[in-house]
């Protein structure tokens, strides 16, 4: 393979396209990937298949995003038996042994603590969804992450800013520095990065299973790496804490039924309270992209980031009131307390004087605080087979593995997990059989029993997903517009809203008025997130499939 063939791999961020009138469909961060998942449905594979393939090859392809020992999370609707299905399998934290942390936090910073090492989350699970669902040899599957990890792909603009991002944290290990710098420099853009030593280990993966990474001979030396660095883990660990099969959580938002994650992942109960709270705020009857919108929008994201904290993994607290954060009173009375927050009195001179010397009057955006710049590295697929199977997955390098470390050519980055139940949307509990709480973005909506569409993300997940629904079904906006249209983080302590810096002037005076400041991200900010969709077309009921301006995402499908 030559590099000229390879250079039609690269898709930079930018303008993308709906794709639609397709029998079966898919939407990657990656067009490597999308290549796979479609080859593997074009020979027979159902999306499970196509998923599995999919997430081998992403792992081996975008290293900076995802990698072979992290986190996978799975929703799947079955054709035959209309059933949805969730799988979690995130890193766990082994019991009785306390965080290990072996890279300080950096200058530069990976996150606001330094990741903690846990127990891989992407094999036992992937081994879990081929024994359920898959139906193509388990070897098969694993040949395109075979050959891309031996061959190599094209260093994009892309990959290489992710890796300086991060260089310091992925360089502290001498096995890092050989990894990511293999002449003794970063691969630079355009040039091929490759890993003989990880197509080494994905062969055995293919010949032995995925059990080769979980308790067979990489497994071995991961524990004794492990125990080296001072992590005292024992084999058994491995397996202590399984994939956990669940059924997801469900609610009504006005026609459609929502089916996301249910705990201990937060992403369901988010998007319910989000989008209850709108619902009782009149959202429907609000002008998009106005200082109404976005003051409401920003106001019951913090309001449910906070109420997040009261769930969490049910094997741990048996009666975490779950219920009580579906209510629909609950979300009726969230939403008269907003409603009662808008002032009477302009408030843009109070907003002009809060804001300090960072901005020149009322009403003029300053640039966001750099703590909303957290790196964003997950792969977020979508994808819907012949037979009206849909997946809706994450694969991520967060949530497994020793931070910094290499073990047969696979790079870990751990998890950023704060030990706390009740602040944090990334927690976790260091207890037998306990499952970290994270915000992972997989969602289905459903009329009359059945997927009309499926999205997720990476980057700032728990808050961009409620605003693409509110965009898709409050504002009646196509899949691609939605995908485009501006995000933001929700209402800082500091009463700012930080938002792509495409709003209008008479929304960010009326914030002014109401007594937000505001800050821009640019236009098309990275960290917001890469949506994956497949979507029923509303007129035509034909399958289409559409991939995020912000990021390297290629959306495609099966005629």
């Amino acid at each position: 393979m030559t590099t000229e063939n390879l250079s039609r791999y690269i898709v930079n961020p930018g303008p993308k396209a709906a794709v639609t009138g397709l029998k079966a469909a898919c939407s990657s961060d990656s067009a490597i990937v999308t290549e796979t998942i479609l080859k593997v449905m074009a020979d027979g594979g159902n999306a499970a298949d196509a998923a599995i393939a999919g997430c081998l090859v992403q792992a081996a392809v975008e290293p900076f995003m995802t990698n072979h020992t992290g986190t996978v999370t799975f929703l799947y609707y079955e054709a035959a038996s209309g059933r949805t299905y969730q799988l979690d399998s995130v890193g766990t934290y082994p019991a009785g042994l306390p965080p290990f942390r072996p890279v300080p936090a950096m200058p530069h910073g990976y996150s606001i603590a330094p990741p903690s090492a846990c127990i891989p989350g992407f094999m036992p699970g992937l081994k879990e969804i081929h024994g359920r669902f898959g139906t193509k040899r388990w070897d098969y599957l694993c040949e395109d992450a075979i050959r891309w990890a031996e061959e190599g792909h094209l260093v994009s603009t892309f990959e290489y800013h992710f890796n300086d991002y991060g260089l310091d944290f992925i360089t502290y290990f001498p096995e890092g520095r050989a990894f990511y710098m293999p002449t003794g420099y970063p691969p630079h853009v355009g040039e091929r990065f490759g890993s003989k030593a990880m197509a080494e280990t994905l062969r055995r993966v293919a010949s032995e299973g995925p059990d080769y990474m979980i308790t067979g001979g990489w497994a071995d030396k991961f524990v004794a790496k492990a125990n080296e660095m001072g992590w005292k883990i024992k084999k058994a660990d491995m397996t202590a804490t399984p994939p956990r099969w669940m059924e997801p959580l469900r609610f009504m938002h006005h026609e459609y039924e929502i089916v996301s994650l249910a705990p201990p992942q937060t992403q369901g109960i988010y998007c319910a309270m989000v989008l209850g709270i709108l619902r009782h705020l009149g959202i429907r009857n609000v002008a998009r992209g106005s200082a109404e919108h976005i003051f409401y929008m920003a106001h019951a994201m913090r309001y449910a980031q906070y109420h997040c904290g009261f769930s969490g993994d049910p094997q741990v607290v048996a009666n975490y009131a779950i219920d009580t954060l579906l209510d629909d009173d609950f979300h009726k009375t969230a939403a008269k307390l907003i409603k009662g927050t808008v002032p009477k009195t302009d408030l843009s001179d109070h907003a002009r004087l809060a804001a300090g010397s960072g901005a020149a009057h009322a009403g003029v955006p300053t640039g966001a605080n750099s703590t909303s710049k957290e790196p964003a590295g997950s792969c977020e697929l979508a994808i819907v087979d012949a037979h009206g199977n849909w997946v809706q997955m994450m694969n991520t390098l967060q949530g497994g593995g020793i931070p910094g470390a290499v073990i047969g050519g696979v790079p870990m980055i751990g998890a950023h997990a704060r030990f706390s139940q009740v602040s944090g949307m990334i927690s976790a509990v260091i207890a037998p059989g306990a499952r970290q709480r994270s915000v992972m973005g997989n969602t289905m909506v459903l009329m009359n029993g059945k997927p009309i569409l499926s999205l997720g993300s990476p980057g700032n997940v728990h808050c961009t997903v409620p605003q693409v629904l509110t965009y898709l079904l409050d504002f009646d906006m196509d899949p691609y517009a939605a995908a485009d249209a501006p995000r933001m983080l929700p209402l800082g302590e500091d009463c700012a809203v930080v938002i792509e810096d495409r709003i209008s002037p008479e929304a960010i005076a009326g914030l002014a008025r109401m007594g937000v400041t505001t800050r821009v991200t640019p236009p098309y900010d990275i960290p917001m997130g890469s949506f994956a969709m497949c979507f029923k077309d509303a007129r035509t009921g034909e399958l289409g499939t559409t991939a995020d301006p912000r990021r390297c995402g290629v959306a495609d499908g099966l005629r």
